[in-house]
């Protein structure tokens, strides 16, 4: 899972192509055909990676502050590339892994059909 998660695996053939951007999932796995669109990842993502990374950087912040009182240009050229590489990174992985743990466990939405084909 975790191989299929950091470097956007197919769950189903091992392909790579998971995304078709940045963060968008692609439509279907151009290996096996495997729809992507059928699996709900959500929102769960973001708003996990809006504390854990918020609350990772928090700490350097403050410690370039309060150690060499920076104006606050050098804080916006240090941090914002930081914040945007992690964030994008880190909702590339957990959609992934999310993806990929849909997959495993065969969830479909509550209507009780599979959508997936095997």
């Amino acid at each position: 899972m975790a191989a299929a998660a950091f470097f956007a695996l197919c769950p189903r053939c091992g392909a790579k192509g998971l995304f078709s951007g940045l963060t968008g999932f692609a439509p279907k796995c151009g290996t096996c055909g495997l729809d992507y669109q059928a699996f709900n990842v959500g929102d769960g993502p973001a708003a996990f990676l809006t504390m854990v990374i918020g609350a990772l950087v928090v700490g350097p912040v403050l410690w370039v502050q309060l150690t060499f009182e920076p104006p606050l240009w050098v804080h916006l050229v240090l941090w914002a590339p930081v914040i945007l590489g992690a964030t994008i990174w880190g909702l590339r992985v957990t959609k992934a892994a999310l993806l990929y743990a849909e997959f495993q466990r065969k969830a479909i939405e509550a209507t009780g059909k599979d959508i997936r084909p095997e």
